[in-house]
């Protein structure tokens, strides 16, 4: 918990959450609770960046402890201010939602996106309960779904939306249509708010996470067995991989990025 906003932490973390800090298949970020509570105890601030929307992170970001940070909504398509809501604005999803609306229908159809299921086809889909399937439609800035048509079609697809400043961005399970700005990019401009410049740590497991880990003072890729994962990225000494999936490797990292940093300084 950042216990003074007006002083810049040695450390900040920011990280992706489906395969990374919550588990692949159960949601649940239990193994990681002796690195949160560490991160808690130092006043690092956890800046959660995922393709979930306002609303359901704001419910995340509370349980974890962590409301006084903000968070990266929609792949980098928004930020959730600490301690805010989510705002009713969706005019953004409203135009990408129009913009495959104008799409060939033949193309259209190899693209189901969220706001193509009902609720309960969305938390079956999806996994999640009922009620955070509900949280996971109230899209503001971005349109995640299921691509089911050839490379061929996707280039097509792609090209289309770009015409319109739509673009696609791959995450562990879904593809994620947007007005551009990415996890990374969020990152930088959260980052300048501090003075001086705090050390940063990006940990991630998707295609989606891999401007955040690069630019990151310490990159951490997650072990990811359910998806695509991701190419060689080390580097040593400032890009690692973990040989746990999920949670569990989340926190092993940041506990050990904890001890190094402050053991290097004091």
């Amino acid at each position: 918990m950042l216990k003074d906003p007006k002083i810049a932490p040695r450390l900040i973390v920011f990280s992706d959450l489906d395969g990374t800090l919550l588990d692949h298949e159960s949601y649940a970020w239990d193994p990681a609770r002796p690195a949160l509570d560490r991160m808690r105890a130092l006043g690092i601030p956890l800046v959660l960046a995922s393709s979930k929307t306002a609303a359901e992170i704001a419910d995340l970001r509370s349980d974890l402890g962590f409301g006084d940070a903000p968070a990266i909504v929609e792949n980098g398509a928004g930020v959730l201010e600490p301690g805010g809501d989510a705002t009713v604005d969706r005019s953004a999803h409203s135009a990408i939602r129009a913009a495959l609306s104008d799409l060939d229908p033949d193309l259209r159809r190899c693209f189901t996106g969220f706001s193509d299921w009902t609720i309960h086809e969305l938390a079956q889909q999806t996994g999640l309960p009922l009620d955070q399937a509900k949280s996971a439609a109230r899209r503001q800035f971005s349109e995640p779904g299921l691509w089911r048509g050839t490379p061929e079609q996707r280039a097509i697809f792609e090209t289309n939306l770009a015409q319109k400043g739509i673009f696609a961005r791959q995450g562990g399970r879904y593809l994620t249509l947007s007005f551009g700005a990415t996890k990374a990019d969020r990152m930088t401009e959260i980052v300048a708010r501090f003075d001086p410049k705090p050390v940063t740590m990006a940990l991630g497991d998707a295609p989606n996470d891999v401007e955040m880990i690069r630019a990151a003072d310490h990159g951490v890729v997650v072990m990811n067995s359910h998806g695509p994962g991701l190419p060689a990225l080390e580097v040593a000494g400032r890009i690692t991989r973990t040989v746990e999936p999920g949670p569990k490797g989340w926190n092993t990292a940041v506990l050990d990025r904890i001890a190094q940093l402050y053991t290097e300084r004091g």
